[in-house]
């Protein structure tokens, strides 16, 4: 028999903390109740393949701090594992670690759960290893939307591709990143069109094309719109990673160092090379007017 006090543990890197992260949650804190048990969800705060990778640009859907403001906002316990310490584990070490360093009284996972060094052990093996110590043992079919399975993966691809639309359906909310507001050429207040400039880092996923885009500048929010990419008509030379580019509507202070967050509601068009900055500008105002008029039915859920 368990312990009331022990645990319930569910583990992943949880990248992205979409709608089938949420179901997983949920089920962790319903079949605790059920066994008696306290839930906990143990995450890496970063995919181990992205840790691993030689080039781990743009590969996660999920920063550290925002995945850990996402599972909090879900409201079952958490706790971040450190990869360096667990990678070279067995999974017999791993699972000691788990019964002994968080007193688990049983293991949820999903269907296609892999577990230790090299995901050597899969849920056929855990399934073992728990009847073995006494330990409850479930598992949690795959979330789908339509026929789809929700995975991480293929949210990534889906934002590769430039489908915002289709990716926040997978993830149950609007895509969102957090970045610095950094000094730019200015080019945009040239033009009548001011942009915030933000540095996200090396790891985000950053869609390319012109978004619609809902803006917190501290605790006000904005409309605005967005474009991610290389700038083809000023910038002829690609840069190794996209240029966010945030104009806000009639928002016109120094946030110079601040933070600026962005959820994009719908994307507009892909980015397009202009001939003369005059055209570009003209684009820029049909961007506008087109932005204000999808924003007026959107509603972000605070």
């Amino acid at each position: 028999m368990t312990s009331k006090t022990s645990r319930l543990i569910t583990i992943g890197t949880f990248d992205g903390v979409h709608a089938g992260h949420r179901f997983l949650l949920s089920q962790l804190e319903l079949r605790a109740a059920q066994h008696r048990l306290k839930p906990l969800a143990l995450y890496f705060p970063l995919p181990p393949k992205t840790l691993l990778s030689l080039r781990p640009e743009m590969t996660v859907l999920t920063l550290p701090k925002e995945k850990r403001s996402l599972l909090r906002a879900a409201g079952t316990p958490v706790q971040a594992l450190d990869f360096t310490a667990c990678r070279h584990l067995t999974a017999e070490k791993f699972f000691t670690v788990l019964r002994r360093q968080f007193n688990m009284g049983g293991l949820l996972v999903g269907t296609d759960f892999a577990f230790g060094k090299n995901r050597q052990a899969d849920t056929e093996w855990l399934r073992q290893q728990c009847k073995r110590h006494h330990l409850i043992f479930e598992t949690v079919r795959f979330y789908k939307t339509g026929t789809q399975k929700v995975s991480s993966s293929l949210i990534r691809k889906t934002l590769a591709a430039g489908d915002i639309e289709q990716a926040n359906l997978l993830l149950d909310r609007p895509y969102d990143l957090t970045g610095k507001v950094v000094k730019g050429k200015q080019l945009g207040r040239k033009l009548g069109f001011p942009t915030a400039n933000l540095d996200t880092g090396i790891y985000k996923i950053l869609p390319l094309g012109v978004f619609v885009v809902k803006v917190r500048v501290g605790r006000q929010f904005y409309n605005g719109f967005c474009n991610i990419g290389f700038r083809p008509t000023v910038n002829p030379i690609h840069d190794k990673l996209p240029l966010v580019e945030v104009h806000i509507f009639g928002f016109d202070k120094n946030i110079y160092g601040r933070n600026l967050q962005i959820w994009f509601v719908q994307k507009l068009r892909e980015e397009t090379k202009f001939n003369t900055l005059e055209e570009l500008t003209g684009q820029l105002k049909k961007d506008r007017l087109e932005a204000k008029k999808l924003l007026r039915k959107f509603q972000l859920k605070k």
